[in-house]
């Protein structure tokens, strides 16, 4: 049910940003957090501040007309994901990439845990649904598609701010190329969030042709959790 009188633009925007700042600063340890918690509080705000502005199921990517278009774009996305991390995986000049101190010390169990329940919500279902969701949607509602990419796009690239500040330490082809000085925390920072920009863009774009949120989350599954695995295969076979 909509809202006869939604809220102004400004006060809904600035009320979904508020929301996924106290969100950061808590999964980056700034501020004290609930652990997975925090997305699936965060994740019923938003839902709340797009009943606010006036939005539907549709401005979000979940409109029941698109669900099944959208799962099939997703799984079509997952598979191709899943071969090019196999064929990455068999070439011995792109299996470095995969390697990542954050796995040298997991079990399968934990591997498990993080591609079905970390991943999905802590990471996943709260990004996508911030960027590719209700930010995108709101902002194309408010003004047009461009403006909405382009905007929730940077914003998904300030999002990885705070954890990628350490990133040129966990992945060791990163440390081989910029050590361990402060220089390389703010380039490798800075390319994340250049990276994380462009990668809005795509899972943008996504969401526009297709319709549908399904995708986009599909394909962040597959890239984030999926790289795990892989990590965590070769790690144990290397």
């Amino acid at each position: 049910m909509r809202l006869s009188r939604p809220a102004a633009p400004g006060i809904v925007l600035t009320s979904a940003l508020a929301v996924l700042i106290v969100v950061n600063l808590a999964a980056n340890g700034v501020i004290a957090s609930l652990g997975l918690l925090d997305a699936v509080l965060a994740i019923a705000a938003l839902t709340g501040i797009v009943w606010w502005a006036g939005g539907t199921r549709d401005d979000v990517g979940l409109g029941a007309g698109t669900l099944r278009r959208g799962a099939l774009w997703a799984l079509a996305l997952i598979g191709l994901v899943a071969l090019v991390y196999l064929v990455g995986a068999l070439l011995p000049f792109t299996r470095a990439l995969f390697s990542d101190r954050r796995t040298a010390l997991l079990t399968g169990g934990d591997v498990a845990l993080r591609m079905s329940v970390k991943v999905p919500l802590g990471t996943v279902l709260l990004e996508e649904y911030a960027f590719r969701g209700v930010l995108y949607g709101l902002i194309r509602r408010y003004r047009d598609t461009t403006t909405a990419i382009i905007a929730s796009s940077l914003l998904f690239g300030l999002w990885h701010v705070l954890p990628s500040l350490h990133l040129a330490t966990q992945k060791p082809t990163l440390t081989a190329v910029f050590g361990h000085s402060t220089a390389a925390a703010v380039v490798t920072d800075i390319g994340a969030v250049l990276f994380t920009s462009a990668a809005g863009v795509l899972l943008c774009e996504l969401r526009r042709r297709s319709g549908s949120l399904l995708p986009s989350i599909g394909l962040h599954w597959a890239t984030n959790a999926l790289g795990y695995l892989a990590a965590f295969a070769l790690g144990r076979t290397g």
